[in-house]
């Protein structure tokens, strides 16, 4: 064979390869081919308005910082545009007071057994940045002074076989004075997004009441539920919740009942960033969980608006499951979005309005016509 014509066929093989898609096997030491490489998932930072840049919710705490919680509250933690490390803004803390180091923190979702890098650019006295809940030890980074500029901090850890998040944290020392924090990153591997839901699959003759928003309670509802030990699963935002939170405890009584996510403040998620989508998701799951002592397992999109962002933005606060329905009974509605009766794991609809009690009573009748019985979601879906 001519070398020209031999090395227009290795042109052509290597053409064919590239069309493709199609690699060589590589060839181990003793010329077997290699195993091929399982795909990992993207590095990508984590954390939650990590640059202090995400403005607030509407309907959100005033004060609060988007995305992080600070034991100070706004009297010590303060977004400033006064000399960010980049951007627009950064994080002041100011402890309140001597027994104060202005700890401000959040929780990331992360993988078992999996390495990740957490750094933030402070600047400020003895500055400490860590992660508790990772399953091992972690030493914090700290610096004793930054000098009066801007330094980086960063600090690795592996989670352990069990642990599915950990508790970020930034904060100063006790009577250290002020300090700034900027650029937050927790690199590492992208959670898999979450899974987008209109029902539960199951053969068990069940039907699942989810109730949402929380602004009209009342006790004709809560009587109904009682009295026929409805397992609810309600998707209340934070400021409803927060105002009346003992009403939704009893609401939520029976087995099975269970209080879940649902934004912050009701957007239309697919109008906004992932970024801002992370935020609204985040911050309505800490707040549950501070009223309610457990965490969201399921996010309910308002408007049942969703995208691929909003499924990524779920996961990456810990969430894995976007619920919409396939049912509505609010507003004395009676809809079914498919042909026939209600069905095994059908998801109702319905909201805290003054006709619940009623939209209840409809609901619970469609299940029984239908040979099912009302469960909750917590038994079913993880």
């Amino acid at each position: 064979m001519s070398t020209r014509l031999s090395t227009r066929l290795s042109v052509l093989a290597a053409s064919v390869v590239l069309l493709t898609g199609l690699a060589a096997p590589a060839a181990s030491a003793d010329g077997a081919p290699s195993a091929p490489t399982a795909p990992t998932a993207p590095t990508i930072n984590l954390a939650t308005n990590p640059g202090f840049e995400v403005p607030s919710p509407d309907l959100a705490d005033w004060g609060s910082v988007p995305g992080w919680s600070c034991t100070g509250g706004p009297a010590e933690a303060a977004v400033t545009a006064a000399a960010p490390h980049t951007g627009a803004s950064a994080l002041t803390v100011t402890p309140a007071s001597a027994e104060s180091t202005g700890e401000c923190a959040q929780t990331v979702a992360v993988q078992p057994n999996t390495t990740y890098t957490a750094s933030a650019w402070v600047r400020g006295d003895f500055v400490h940045l860590g992660a508790t809940g990772t399953g091992r030890d972690v030493a914090p980074a700290w610096t004793e002074t930054t000098g009066g500029g801007w330094q980086r901090l960063s600090t690795r850890f592996t989670t352990g076989p069990t642990a599915r998040s950990v508790r970020l944290y930034v904060h100063g020392w006790y009577q250290q004075g002020p300090f700034s924090v900027d650029d937050v990153r927790v690199d590492g591997p992208a959670p898999a997004p979450a899974v987008a839901a209109g029902s539960v699959p199951t053969d068990d003759r069940v039907v699942f009441f989810t109730v949402d928003d929380g602004w009209q309670r009342t006790p004709e509802a809560e009587r109904f539920i009682a009295d026929h030990r409805l397992p609810i699963t309600a998707f209340p935002l934070p400021m409803p919740a927060a105002s009346d939170p003992a009403y939704f405890k009893r609401v939520t009584a029976v087995p099975g009942s269970s209080v879940q996510d649902h934004s912050v403040s009701h957007a239309d998620l697919t109008k906004l960033p992932l970024e801002r989508q992370q935020v609204e998701i985040c911050d309505a799951r800490d707040s549950m969980t501070r009223l309610f002592g457990t965490t969201p397992a399921f996010f309910r999109p308002p408007y049942f608006a969703w995208n691929a962002d909003t499924l990524q933005a779920a996961a990456n606060c810990g969430i894995r499951t976007v619920l919409t329905a396939d049912a509505d009974f609010s507003w004395g509605a009676g809809d079914i979005w498919h042909p026939g009766l209600l069905q095994p794991g059908d998801v109702v609809l319905m909201h805290w309005t003054d006709t619940l009690a009623a939209d209840l009573q409809r609901a619970l009748a469609a299940a029984d016509a239908a040979g099912l019985k009302p469960a909750g979601l917590v038994d079913y879906l993880r």
